[in-house]
């Protein structure tokens, strides 16, 4: 079933009224016809709707069942990606939406190799929160997860001293058990940071500004992942842990 956003106000009592891209993707590219079932995200709520018109350029879904279904975690995952090279962040953020981030937070490290001048700054965000409508439609989210403006790392800091825990992946912490315990302290309802380094990985001066701001630093096992291992990986698994013990969270 394909899942598409409502813009503001498309909603009209039980009816959708889509046009646009959206629109277009459902008439021309997947050919869906009245009758057919979609679902349409809207402030957090996907609602499971039939098509019932596609006439001129709009098409409208009336609502069938409200509520349908929530794919949101009971927690919201901040990931702070220290910026990488050519197009990995691009698929950083593709996969990590689809793991169920909440935002994303692309992060100037100073061991980033790169340097994004202040004017492309706002089209790269704008690239980048594309990404994320697409792969939250495709992933069945509730949400769009908002891509962030860049920050500095003391100012991703200052960001994430305001959430509940604060979670550093660092090649050189050893042993999972530290790990274990910190993703057991997680619960429903909390805000997490997960801050990723770039290529270069963290200086040692990060890594005590983290600590002094009570991040926990953890450990992703023995092997040197890259940036967008790193990244997917632990937001994967703060996802299993999340999901596997939602009842008790």
């Amino acid at each position: 079933m394909f899942n598409f956003f409502a813009d503001e106000n498309s909603r009209q009592g039980e009816y959708y009224y889509i046009s646009g891209s959206d629109f277009n993707h459902i008439k021309n590219v997947l050919r869906m016809k009245n009758g057919d079932t979609i679902l349409v995200s809207d402030k957090g709520e996907s609602h499971l709707c039939e098509i019932t018109s596609l006439e001129g350029e709009t098409a409208v879904a009336k609502i069938t069942e409200e509520n349908y279904q929530s794919t949101e975690l009971p927690v919201k995952i901040y990931l702070f990606q220290g910026l990488p090279k050519s197009d990995k962040m691009e698929l950083i953020i593709q996969k990590c939406v689809e793991l169920g981030v909440f935002a994303v937070i692309p992060t100037e490290m100073s061991r980033c190799v790169v340097k994004l001048e202040e004017k492309k700054k706002k089209s790269k965000v704008e690239r980048w929160q594309a990404i994320s409508e697409s792969a939250a439609k495709q992933s069945k989210r509730n949400i769009i997860p908002e891509i962030m403006n860049v920050m500095s790392y003391k100012e991703a800091l200052c960001f994430a001293e305001d959430l509940d825990m604060i979670i550093v992946p660092y090649e050189s912490e050893k042993g999972m058990k530290g790990t274990a315990e910190t993703l057991s302290r997680i619960r429903n309802g909390m805000s997490i940071g997960i801050f990723i380094g770039s290529e270069g990985g963290f200086d040692d001066k990060e890594i005590t500004l983290a600590k002094e701001k009570g991040a926990e630093i953890i450990s992703l096992g023995k092997r040197i992942l890259r940036t967008e291992t790193a990244a997917m990986t632990s937001v994967a698994m703060c996802m299993l842990h999340i999901e596997m013990n939602g009842e008790n969270g």
